[in-house]
């Protein structure tokens, strides 16, 4: 069974049970045109024992819309939680602004106007404010999940071939999802990516694993604290999911993020395709420690220096972004508004980070992220 969420609007409820009863294919639903790297089946019979469900998938767009960006240092990146918060939440409110015109409004004599009000010279203006308009307008449901926003896959794609690219991709996995959930999770974000860039390869996909961290008052001592987080066992069985997207040719280099010496080298040794990527987060230190620079060395696995953080959306921003509240889109139900939204626990599952590289110039000219996460029935 899924859950079928309900606005106040009668047009809104109709809207999405329509999409709802078109909903056949068990696959994860990516509407539209262009081809994904893959789509995850998914049984009947695993789809009714999960409790009822809607399927929420938030993205943010490019955010190099500005233009491509030349690439900076590591240490002057913003952090990618805020990066990827921010991001999420301009996305919604250009969404509300550009479909407002799609929520026409009655004046005092009966006529429609759009929210967007053309100037003097035929020109539009968008208010500071977002406008009110329904949420089933800037969403779009899709069988069993809801897009925040609704997405525009006719305009999705590179500007050039994909092999004038340098695609790198990070998934991270948060903390508290089932772990065999997890090749459901990576399926599923890297099928909107391939379908956002238009690609079929993937150059470097790099894996954040929950509960890992590389923080201490030095080197050795982030070291040390390292080895005894995260769950090896756990991250070996998800492991095979990726080398296995190695094999088939979709990710021609894989890596991991926050492994120090020890655990890396017992990653490495249980391992059948290695990781040639190590992400380390150095804020805290000052230096890569020893131990882990000759394992790389001896290895072969390149160590990155990156800002970005392991619970990089955490249950309560979620909520924070999707609520009624100042800066939130007003998807979620509150009685404050009439009860109009979604109701139901939410549980952020994952969250993919896309780079597309133009080789030859230096330059990111797409990056955007998609993140997934159920409300659950309660």
């Amino acid at each position: 069974l899924v859950l079928v969420p309900t606005f106040c609007a009668k047009a809104c409820i109709r809207t999405i049970l329509a999409s709802h009863s078109r909903a056949g294919s068990t696959d994860f639903p990516l509407p539209a045109s262009r081809k994904p790297i893959y789509t995850l089946p998914l049984s009947v019979d695993s789809l009714c024992a999960l409790p009822a469900m809607t399927k929420l998938v938030l993205s943010t767009g490019n955010v190099m819309s500005a233009g491509p960006s030349i690439i900076r240092k590591s240490g002057s990146a913003t952090r990618s939680n805020l990066e990827l918060v921010n991001s999420l939440r301009d996305n919604f409110t250009a969404a509300r602004q550009d479909y407002a015109v799609h929520a026409p409004r009655t004046n005092a004599n009966g006529s429609a106007r759009a929210n967007a009000n053309a100037n003097g010279n035929g020109s539009s203006s968008r208010s500071a404010t977002p406008p009110q308009t329904p949420v089933d307008v800037w969403t779009e449901r899709d069988g069993k999940a809801l897009y925040i926003p609704r997405i525009n896959w006719h305009a999705a794609g590179l500007r050039d071939e994909s092999n004038q690219y340098e695609i790198t991709v990070k998934l991270f996995l948060l903390p508290g999802t089932p772990v065999a959930e997890r090749e459901r999770y990576a399926r599923e974000a890297l099928a909107l990516v391939g379908k956002e860039l238009g690609i079929q390869t993937i150059d470097l996909l790099v894996v954040s694993f929950p509960g890992m961290s590389f923080e201490g008052d030095c080197e050795w001592e982030a070291d040390k604290i390292n080895a005894q987080q995260g769950n090896l066992e756990e991250e070996l069985a998800t492991w095979k999911v990726f080398e296995e997207l190695h094999r088939q040719g979709i990710a021609k280099r894989l890596g991991v993020s926050e492994f120090g010496s020890e655990k890396l080298g017992a990653f490495i040794k249980r391992t059948t395709v290695p990781p040639v990527v190590d992400q380390i987060n150095l804020r805290n230190c000052c230096n890569v420690p020893p131990p882990l620079k000759q394992l790389a060395e001896e290895e072969g696995v390149e160590l990155n220096v990156h800002v970005d953080c392991t619970d990089i959306l955490p249950r309560g921003t979620l909520r924070e972004l999707l609520s009624h509240g100042p800066q939130g889109a007003g998807v979620l139900a509150d009685p404050a508004h009439n009860g109009a939204g979604l109701e139901g626990e939410i549980v952020p599952q994952w969250v993919v980070r896309y780079m597309a590289f133009v080789r030859d110039r230096g330059v990111i000219e797409n990056k955007g992220y998609f993140a997934g996460a159920a409300l659950v029935e309660t």
